[in-house]
This record gives structure tokens, sequence and C-alpha cells, in this order.
């Protein structure tokens, strides 16, 4: 696991009823404004750097989702979770939200509910590979560069829907919607554009949608602008700091 910075585990595990607390009020306000159900938006609380005790008091506090960045990280915090709190563990979906080399797939396929951040049909073949090796099916999302940036990973909207044909084939991987990154913004109003951008891409391949890949999950929006990707239409929100503190 990365070095942690800033707040200990301990000032971080006392701090989070109230964080939870203020961020929900945040979410609640953005989907009153936006006219929708709780229940059409699921929070994955980002762990990533940060120990599995955080996790535990978080699925205390009604946590489900968390999302990590690193392969080997995650897979020793869903054994460590399994170790300490082996009922908690049951119920935890664990996300992998970032770039994730092909050699790093066999860490993940066991423990991960949801990969965020599919970008080649090689990394799927790999997905195919080690969930048939484990006989299950592992959900995926499609990752967009909706901003255009060299920087970023994901898949140009030009090309989605020939990655979705060749991904759709697999038996092993069942694509169930997309995600996206903004770039960094000043305001989060300004990453308007390309939530709009990702949840009409959705609509546009919405000919592909069949019962074992009904595409209807948007994973966009962060600490700092997910209300505007509530707004938007998304279905999963990845945050971390509001939540856990800077890392």
């Amino acid at each position: 696991m990365q070095q942690q910075v800033g707040e200990s585990t301990a000032e971080r595990i006392r701090r989070l009823p109230q964080r939870l607390e203020q961020f929900s009020e945040r979410l609640e306000r953005a989907l009153r404004q936006a006219g929708r159900a709780a229940s059409s938006v699921k929070l994955v609380a980002v762990s990533k750097t940060l120990e599995t005790e955080l996790v535990a008091a978080g699925l205390q506090l009604g946590l489900k989702h968390f999302g990590e960045n690193y392969a080997q990280e995650l897979a020793a915090k869903a054994e460590e979770l399994h170790r300490i709190a082996p009922e908690q563990a049951a119920a935890t979906h664990w996300h992998f939200i970032g770039h994730l080399q092909r050699n790093k797939v066999k860490y993940i396929a066991a423990d991960t509910a949801l990969f965020h951040a599919l970008d080649s049909a090689r990394l799927a073949a790999e997905f195919d590979k080690q969930a048939t090796r484990l006989s299950r099916t592992i959900d995926v999302l499609i990752q967009v560069n909706t901003s255009g940036e060299d920087s970023k990973f994901g898949v140009a909207p030009a090309a989605l829907p020939a990655l979705m044909d060749e991904v759709q084939q697999m038996a092993a991987v069942r694509v169930k919607g997309l995600m996206t990154i903004a770039a960094p913004q000043e305001r989060a109003e300004d990453a308007r554009g390309e939530f709009s951008l990702l949840r009409r891409l959705l609509d546009q391949v919405a000919d592909r949608r069949s019962e074992q890949h009904p595409l209807d999950e948007l994973s966009m929006g962060m600490s700092h602008d997910f209300e505007t990707a509530v707004a938007e239409g998304a279905t999963f929100i990845r945050v971390g700091t509001a939540l856990f503190g800077p890392r």
C-alpha cells in the first residue's frame, strides 16, 4: 500500500461520520434539484492508499461500494477485510476505477464487482480470460476520453461503438455502461459539457442494449463536481476527499 500522508487513519475514522453527513446533504440537494430518486445514484467511496480499517469503518456507517486504483492494493484489502471483518467483507463491492495494465488483471479478477476503466479490446480479452478461469462474469464500464486530452486514458468517442461491439462478443465480460474523468476545471459547472457528452454517447449506443448488456450505468463525477454529474445523469459517483479528507 502507498504511504499515507496528511491525517492519520484514526483521525480519518473519527471524522468520517461528520464528513459523510455533510456529503449526504450535498448529494440529497443535488438529487432534489435534478428531480431524481436517491436510489438512482450509487456512491463509490474512493479508498485508494488508505488503510483497510477505514474501509471497515465506512461499512459500519452504511457505505457499500469502495474504489481502488492499484491492483495489488485492492487484492490485499479484500483479503484483509475478510480476515478482520468477514461479515462486512461479504457485503462489500470493490470497484477498480483506474487505468490497469493487462498483466495486473489477474490480481483483481476475483474480487472486483465493477471495472470502470476498460479502454481496449486487448484488456477486455484478458478480463474475459481471467473471468472464464474463475467461472464468473465481470461487469465493466468503457472509459471514454470526453475531454480530448492526450494525457487522459479512455477511448475516443468516435471509436466507442466499434470497441463496444468487440467486447460484447466476449462471453465472460458484461458491458454495463460508460465512465469518464472530466478535465480539471476551476468551476464544477465547467465539467457539464463532458458529462453531457457521456450521457449522449450512452444514448447513441442504445441499440446495443440487450438482456446481457443493459447499458444503463454512467460513472462520472468526483468530490468537487459530482453535483453537476448528478444533474447530467450519473449513476455512479466516485468520491474520496469529501469522505476521507485529502491524501
